[in-house]
């Protein structure tokens, strides 16, 4: 089996926060965010215009102030689900199968040895965008 296409490098993080319109005035007000999606009360998702950010309110045991999961960019829905069975022959069990989200992403998780939730992700708004 050949290797994946290369990842575009973390242009995702995810946070669980207490306050969610607190957390969205300081990111918005304060260093510049704009909201890009808001799919539930619980969550919103705002972009620089070169990254994604998301907010998730109450999310995991309420464990706010500690990160959620962070997110390889790819530069296709193709590169996910490429990377999805890279890491299965590799046996790495999938959190989450590969699935297309109302937003137009592609997205699954899985794990590092230690855990930490990984999302490899296509995101049309940051995806398509050439490298900084």
């Amino acid at each position: 089996m050949s290797p994946p296409p290369n990842t575009r490098g973390i242009r995702h993080v995810a946070l669980r926060v207490r306050d969610l319109a607190v957390m969205e005035r300081f990111y918005c007000d304060v260093l510049g965010y704009r909201v890009e999606w808001r799919p539930s009360e619980h969550e919103l998702y705002l972009t620089s215009g070169e990254d994604n950010l998301a907010l998730h309110a109450g999310r995991r045991g309420d464990q706010a102030g500690s990160l959620d999961h962070l997110g390889l960019l790819m530069d296709s829905p193709e590169d996910v689900h490429a990377w999805a069975a890279h890491l299965a022959a590799h046996g790495v069990t999938l959190e989450t199968q590969p699935r297309l989200h109302r937003d137009g992403a592609t997205s699954f998780y899985a794990a590092d040895p230690e855990g930490n939730r990984i999302q490899f992700l296509h995101h049309p708004p940051i995806s398509g965008r050439s490298a900084c």
